[in-house]
């Protein structure tokens, strides 16, 4: 059975799938659907050195890896679909989704009520508020801060470093409300400020004041949020 759940961890729902691996203390709440495949507690690459230094056999890993690994928390009401893998230390709150084929690395705080799109990345260290919404195919890197009610459309991709591979991790940051529609670029370090949208394909190289509308490569104000949010409104009403 390729079920692997630790003694240390503290199960407590019913909705696991056959086929997973639970490492170390972690902490699943009630009503949370674990599915086929999924990886809670996966250890850091901190901690994996510590496993080839025991020389583990390879049929005692899951043992060897739940002796390092720290765990994570999962909060009531989740789902977690089949073959996301969530590293140690990872705290995820109530009533947050995630698709098919997520990673969440270490560090990463996601707030209640969120949703992550299927083949999702965030990189660690990184804190997502509450009722985000980030669609597929997005990629969250190092220490990105993400705040409550923030939309990522499908295949956002943030960077954190300026100039690569500097090694020079720098904070980027989303700020509350904001829209990012798909495959916009936001360039390290820059602020995207509340309430504020960025057109789809665009290339944000510098902040992005609040309220503000931008678009293009790089990214320049075109309008005001108030005014997509009239469209947005009239094309729900003619449909």
């Amino acid at each position: 059975m390729w079920r692997f759940v630790s003694r240390k961890a503290s199960i407590n729902t019913q909705f696991l799938g056959s086929l997973i691996r639970v490492y170390g203390r972690t902490v699943v709440g009630s009503d949370t659907i674990v599915d086929d495949m999924v990886v809670l507690g996966y250890p850091t690459r901190k901690s994996l050195a510590k496993v080839l230094e025991t020389r583990t056999q390879a049929q005692d890993l899951d043992y060897a890896f739940d002796e390092v690994s720290e765990g994570c928390i999962v909060g009531e009401g989740c789902i977690i679909r089949s073959g996301s893998i969530i590293y140690e230390r990872v705290k995820i709150g109530n009533g947050v989704q995630l698709g098919h084929n997520v990673l969440v690395r270490e560090e990463t705080k996601i707030g209640d009520g969120s949703s992550i799109g299927s083949y999702a990345i965030i990189e660690g260290e990184t804190c997502i508020g509450s009722r985000v919404n980030v669609q597929s195919n997005v990629f969250i890197p190092r220490r990105t801060v993400i705040e409550d009610d923030v939309f990522l459309g499908p295949g956002v991709v943030i960077t954190n470093d300026k100039y690569p591979p500097s090694g020079k991790i720098v904070t980027t940051r989303i700020c509350r409300g904001a829209i990012i529609a798909a495959n916009a670029i936001i360039i390290a370090g820059v602020k995207v400020g509340p309430n504020s949208f960025v057109a789809a394909g665009s290339v944000v190289t510098k902040d992005v004041p609040e309220g503000v509308a931008v678009k293009g490569s790089p990214a320049k104000p075109f309008s005001e949020i108030d005014d997509f949010l009239r469209k947005r409104e009239k094309y729900l009403k003619s449909t």
